[in-house]
């Protein structure tokens, strides 16, 4: 069985939860928890504060690329482009984390 079988199976719930950061070596963080500790919080956070700059982004890019508004440089573009890329990657990591989350309707249906 792999590790989020067993998790799995051994608390009845969801497995571990997917971490908004990644490893020195950029892999994927896990947390096991039931949702309440200091790491489950600061995760909330760290997810908010990362969708908020991307809404700020998305507004900046929006007004930049407005018709009628001032032309950037080329390294400003690039600069821009990197930036909602990284924003794009965090958003999708948040949603991807909080859609393992949300239980199966099958799961939900049998409990009931």
């Amino acid at each position: 069985m792999r590790r989020r079988e067993l998790y799995d199976a051994a608390s009845g719930r969801g497995g571990p939860r997917l971490l908004p950061w990644t490893s020195p070596e950029g892999k994927p963080c896990y947390l096991s928890s039931d949702g309440r500790g200091y790491l489950s919080t600061l995760a909330d956070s760290i997810e908010t504060v990362q969708l908020s700059m991307g809404q700020e982004l998305l507004e900046y890019a929006r007004d930049a690329t407005a018709p009628g508004a001032k032309a950037l440089s080329a390294s400003e573009y690039r600069w821009l482009a990197c930036r909602l890329a990284e924003a794009l990657a965090d958003a999708l990591r948040v949603a991807e984390s909080r859609g393992q989350r949300i239980p199966d309707q099958e799961s939900a249906a049998e409990d009931a």
